[in-house]
């Protein structure tokens, strides 16, 4: 897939996939909204996984190596994706004007064992070659990272092991107890962790326990974190698990580092629970900075396309991600007034948490995209001054959309190719919690580090 508009000499206006007319943008803008929302080869509403992977492939060697570095980076700390920052390092190795920066964002990026086998599975996706030297340095840096344990639990089958990433990488232990560590990864003689993957893995062999029965010793011994909880829930109801060890779980976990997206997906489906899910969800909005003085306008895209899921695995749909950043604005907004858009603009109540979704998703038919129309009234029937207006959308509108009235954000939560949330708009990629805390940062005048 080619990127016609970026090349010299063309000059053609690119529309969105719905016909809008859309921006004329740089290379490492084009970079940006293809890599944050991305997950990688998979699928999406418009596009799919193969066309997006070769976008960003395309794209890497038209913006500058440190852009692309940081870019990585951001994709893994900030929005917490784990394979698209490994495909812009290897990508970044094909080319001699990116190569110096390999090892230190190779080793950077990895943050979990597995992503060492991953990324050389990256690297060989087109035949298998030998590594290049800044490849080699990197993974080598980066399996000094892991104990026993990370290892043994990510040390899956697959056409690479980790064991074959170590000997391709030579990498050298940094004492006595680290080469006794790679000697059994060596001879698959590592010991097996003692995780709830291994348990329900056994006892779904029939072997010791139930699956009723593991979930429950779980749960009771406080073995599932924050996310492996939320994702089990509905594996927890068909087993027949005691309801009270659910809640009593989801009251004690720890879920500041949850966003919103995720409680709404496990509600959805595990809606008995719901109750437990919220108070999980509110607790995780305590006590966050970055608020957002004055009054905000928002608009959220509830078209048709937005209930595309965000992978074939996933269980989450990119309206997840939005109205998981409705709620989280909701929070920090000191007075907010929300639009929902498809065919028509929408006016909701400002409600809170899971009553806010509800409001978002029933407020009318997921059908077209038309945001220029619904910010046109959106503007038209404030009453009162706002302060900024904020859009959470995929951006693939059918029609034109004007500039804001004052300041203006446009959250792209999708990876297609063109968009429309630029000009006289701020655009922000991802659908982490990083994004409002942007918008904060850069009006109190502080560092932003997303642009």
């Amino acid at each position: 897939m080619r990127l016609n508009i970026l090349k010299l000499g063309h000059v053609s206006a690119p529309h969105t996939y719905e016909g809008a007319p859309a921006r004329l943008v740089t290379a490492e803008q084009a970079l940006r909204r293809s890599v944050l929302s991305c997950m990688l080869w998979e699928d999406e509403f418009y596009e799919d996984g193969v066309q997006i992977a070769g976008r960003i492939r395309e794209l890497v060697p038209r913006v500058q190596a440190q852009q692309v570095a940081a870019l990585a980076v951001e994709a893994r700390e900030q929005m917490k994706l784990r394979h698209v920052p490994l495909l812009l390092v290897r990508e970044m190795a094909r080319h001699t004007s990116h190569r110096a920066l390999v090892a230190e964002t190779l080793e950077r990026v990895i943050q979990r064992a597995d992503e060492l086998a991953e990324f050389t599975a990256i690297y060989w996706s087109g035949g298998k070659q030998p590594l290049s030297a800044q490849v080699k340095k990197g993974l080598a840096r980066a399996f000094g990272k892991f104990d026993e344990y990370a290892l043994a639990k990510y040390d899956r089958a697959g056409a690479v092991r980790l064991r074959d990433v170590l000997f391709l990488c030579h990498a050298r232990p940094a004492n006595a107890e680290q080469e006794s560590l790679w000697k059994r990864l060596a001879a698959n003689a590592l010991t097996a962790p003692n995780t709830w993957e291994v348990a329900l893995s056994a006892a779904g062999r029939g072997e010791g326990d139930s699956k009723r029965e593991t979930w429950e010793r779980l749960l009771t011994g406080r073995k599932l974190g924050a996310l492996a909880l939320l994702r089990n829930l509905r594996n927890m109801r068909e087993a027949g698990v005691d309801e009270a060890l659910v809640l009593a779980a989801l009251a004690g976990m720890r879920a500041e580092r949850v966003l919103p997206f995720r409680f709404l997906s496990a509600a959805r489906h595990a809606p008995q629970w719901e109750d437990g899910l919220e108070n999980a969800m509110f607790r995780s909005l305590e006590d966050r900075g970055g608020g957002l003085a004055g009054h905000t306008l928002l608009l959220v895209d509830v078209s048709g396309s937005m209930d595309a899921g965000l992978s074939r695995q996933s269980e989450m749909r990119r309206a997840d991600a939005a109205y998981g950043l409705a709620i989280l604005l909701r929070e920090i907004a000191e007075k907010i007034t929300i639009y929902t858009f498809s065919e028509d603009a929408k006016l909701i109540p400002s409600r809170r948490g899971m009553a806010l979704r509800d409001a978002l998703d029933g407020s009318q038919p997921h059908m077209g995209t038309y945001l220029g129309r619904a910010l046109n009234k959106a503007m038209d029937e404030s009453r009162t001054s706002y302060d900024r207006v904020v859009v959470i959308t995929d951006e693939q509108t059918h029609d034109h959309v004007p500039g804001p009235s004052g300041r203006g954000y446009v959250i792209n939560v999708a990876s297609y190719r063109n968009g429309v949330g630029y000009g006289e708009w701020t655009h922000i990629d991802g659908w982490s919690e990083a994004v409002l805390d942007y918008i904060a940062a850069l009006e109190s005048g502080e560092t932003a580090v997303m642009h």
